[in-house]
């Protein structure tokens, strides 16, 4: 399913305003999100959520709430407590938060909940997740582009790959990227550093800096709030720095690269609109290039050259209209190119 078009966009806000607006509709929607890890700030996945509730209230007149977990175990106590105050739509943001989605939306049907970055059955979504919206992202299509970048861009013939916590999501990033390097040039070296964390730049840092003594002068991240540690060492040693999931040119405008954006907070924004409607029906959707969910920086965000730039968006084309499809596991990736 695509992501929802400006007209469908316009009609329905205008539509849920005159609701909000008419005799015995006594309030605007309440809207929530529970943070994963790493909190408001990681200029990066949750902030981008973040903005996606923000623009509900600018535009909705939604009374939102944000809810930061310090530790796994704060899922559910904030997942409930936001149900038992009566928010109509509570996101779940992270892969993280699945189990606790999945308990605590039994127990509040009347409340509906999105995720991000976890999906469900057919059958799961009919029998006992009728109140949820599952959001996935096609990460590995977004990646491959910065790989394309990396491989175009790179002088030494060494790049590098950033993680978070390894799961199928990250690894999704990590496939894409390593298709996209090895599809411009195969002979190029990648190197790989999983941090286990998505909060601690230190790790990102400490991560960076090996791979940059072992010659790596573009490296990507997909670590959330660690990445900004990656950040910081590739601008201090001069070399390129490769963003995600929000526009991060702003963080080192003279270091960073591009970024692969992960549409978050598009994602909220449309999702909620879905989960308000009368006639919702749960279900899943998946979004990749196809629906604007991933992709590029914007021009003016990017310091590739305008060749390497042209190589990225060669692939954006392919990948696209169905020419190509990447491989969404490293296994897979492995194979392919004989690693």
């Amino acid at each position: 399913m695509k992501l929802l078009r400006n007209s469908k966009v316009f009609l329905l806000v205008l539509g849920l305003f005159l609701a909000f607006s008419a005799i015995g509709f006594a309030k605007a929607p309440k809207v929530a999100i529970v943070l994963d890890l790493g909190g408001l700030g990681d200029q990066s996945f949750n902030d981008a959520a973040y903005a996606g509730l923000v623009k509900l209230r600018e535009e909705l007149g939604a009374e939102i709430r944000y809810v930061e977990s310090r530790t796994i175990s704060d899922y559910e106590p904030n997942l409930s407590m936001l149900a038992r105050e009566g928010y109509d739509v509570i996101w779940a943001i992270g892969f993280l938060l699945e189990d606790a989605v999945r308990k605590i939306s039994v127990q509040y049907p009347d409340t509906k909940f999105g995720i991000i970055d976890a999906g469900f059955t057919p059958e799961e979504h009919e029998t006992v997740l009728p109140n949820v919206l599952g959001v996935l992202f096609k990460e590995h299509e977004g990646s491959f582009l910065v790989g394309a970048l990396a491989a175009a861009t790179t002088e030494t013939k060494t790049v590098g790959f950033v993680g978070g916590m390894q799961n199928p999501v990250i690894e999704r990033f990590e496939a894409g990227f390593k298709a996209g390097v090895w599809s411009v040039d195969s002979d190029i070296k990648i190197l790989t550093n999983y941090t286990g964390a998505f909060d601690d730049p230190g790790k990102g840092k400490t991560a960076t800096d090996s791979m940059i003594r072992q010659k790596a002068d573009v490296i990507f991240h997909a670590a959330g709030g660690t990445g900004l540690g990656m950040i910081e060492a590739a601008e201090e040693q001069g070399v390129w720095a490769i963003g995600v999931d929000s526009d991060q040119h702003h963080v080192a405008p003279t270091a960073v690269l591009n970024s692969m954006i992960k549409r978050v907070d598009v994602a909220v924004f449309d999702g909620t609109i879905m989960m308000l409607e009368p006639d919702f029906k749960a279900e899943t959707i998946s979004l990749g290039l196809q629906q604007n969910g991933v992709g590029l920086a914007p021009e003016e965000s990017n310091n590739a050259t305008a060749e390497a730039t042209a190589v990225a968006l060669e692939w954006a084309d392919k990948i696209g209209s169905g020419e190509y499809v990447v491989p969404q596991f490293p296994k897979e990736v492995y194979e392919i190119f004989g690693k």
